[in-house]
């Protein structure tokens, strides 16, 4: 008998602030947190894309000590900032009673390309003694996760999904699995990302990929708008405290939600571009309505992947035409990405986290930036204002490069 797996707490660091509330409360105003780029001279390096969703209110002393912090790159720093919140909010207690029954999945689509790309200076000017010893441990995926169970003392299952921009939300629905299965009583999953970096965004513009709107960073992501012309990038880091329904209730803890079923799906397609008509992404989100045991009909919310690129929106909106069918009308849709930017392997973690407080407090986050629908593009984005309605189920989607595919649904707990 599969257990039911419910959230109990939300860590959130993102480019609209650092912490849940915060950045909850900057989302539902429409606010944007994309702006130039200030990490490196973009401009000076001669980015097509000079703009970025920078976190750019954080401390790492408030999360990490010094000494600790220096042996990490900076998506590290963001993970354990957001697994400590999730965890405060959660008020789980890890102890030696069940320390081997909490687990880690926290993945990240890049890693710590900032801290190589120092690194390899360093190299080029001073040969290998300039090399930190703790060079590939800053820099590793799995670190996150790691990093995070030396600091709770969580000793179940420790894992680091890596599937490009599906990071997080697979690293979420492997957490769900492993609940429902009975192998830990808790996780903590999600993302974190960190490389608005030289090559990073260099890497990204030369693939064209990116919006080149730079005269006005706010208004550049503009998800299934007709000038919508790429991606922006994001970074900070989402995560989210699951536990069996029998273990928070146990304890007395304030249920914030409930995720009720996970779908993946590959396009097998191209390594960049999503398949025809969205086929992948209307596989997965059938797979994650089979997998919850729902009818298209029951679900109320979209967050979408939503990236503001112009063959990635289409395909979204078909895919979720051909699977909801009539329905699809009736649904609301929204990109947060309009004001986060694309955080990549973290994306799935904050927009997760979203869906979660979206149920939770009846609201609709909006998709910003959206004057002028794509005609290709006939659903109901929630266009510039949230929403407050009812939510009792919402998906949310994320697809990655190479054709890697991903859905959650969360039900309204009660």
């Amino acid at each position: 008998m599969t257990k039911r797996v419910v959230v109990t707490g939300v860590g959130l660091v993102t480019p609209l602030g650092t912490g849940t509330e915060k950045t909850w409360n900057n989302l539902v105003s429409g606010k944007s947190g994309i702006a130039r780029i200030s990490h490196f001279d973009a401009e000076a390096a001669g980015m097509a894309c000079t703009i970025a969703g920078e976190v750019r209110d954080f401390d790492v002393n408030d999360f990490v000590n010094r000494k600790d912090a220096r042996k990490m790159d900076t998506f590290i720093h963001y993970g354990i900032a957001a697994a400590q919140m999730a965890l405060e909010q959660s008020g789980l207690e890890i102890t030696e009673a069940n320390e081997d029954r909490v687990g880690v999945v926290i993945g990240s689509g890049i890693g710590g390309m900032p801290a190589i790309e120092k690194t390899m200076r360093a190299y080029e000017k001073g040969g290998a003694r300039k090399i930190s010893p703790f060079f590939i441990p800053m820099t590793i995926i799995n670190m996150v996760a790691g990093w995070v169970s030396m600091l709770t003392g969580a000793k179940g299952p420790n894992i680091s999904p890596v599937s490009a921009c599906a990071t997080g939300t697979h690293a979420i629905g492997d957490a769900f699995d492993m609940i429902r299965r009975g192998h830990a009583d808790a996780m903590f999953a999600g993302g974190a990302e960190a490389c608005i970096s030289e090559l990073a965004v260099g890497g990204f513009s030369a693939a064209r990929a990116l919006s080149t709107r730079n005269e006005d960073p706010e208004k550049a992501c503009r998800p299934w708008d007709v000038d919508r012309d790429g991606f922006i990038m994001g970074e900070g880091a989402g995560v989210l405290m699951l536990e069996s329904l029998a273990s928070a209730e146990a304890r007395g803890a304030d249920i914030l939600a409930e995720i009720v079923g996970y779908g993946m799906s590959a396009d097998a397609y191209h390594i960049t571009m999503p398949a025809p008509e969205g086929s992948g992404g209307a596989k997965c989100m059938q797979n994650a309505l089979n997998n919850a045991q729902l009818n298209p009909e029951d679900i109320d919310y979209i967050n979408a992947h939503g990236t503001s690129t112009p063959a990635g929106d289409i395909c979204e909106t078909q895919g979720i035409q051909s699977v909801f069918g009539e329905h699809a009308s009736k649904l609301m849709v929204s990109s947060t990405k309009s004001m986060t930017g694309h955080l990549l392997g973290a994306t799935g973690g904050i927009e997760a986290a979203f869906s979660v407080l979206a149920v939770k407090n009846g609201v609709v986050p909006p998709t910003i930036n959206l004057d002028n629908q794509d005609p290709k593009c006939p659903l109901d984005y929630v266009p510039h204002t949230a929403r407050d309605v009812n939510i009792d189920i919402a998906i949310s989607n994320s697809f990655g490069f190479g054709g890697t595919n991903a859905s959650l649904i969360i039900r309204k707990f009660g």
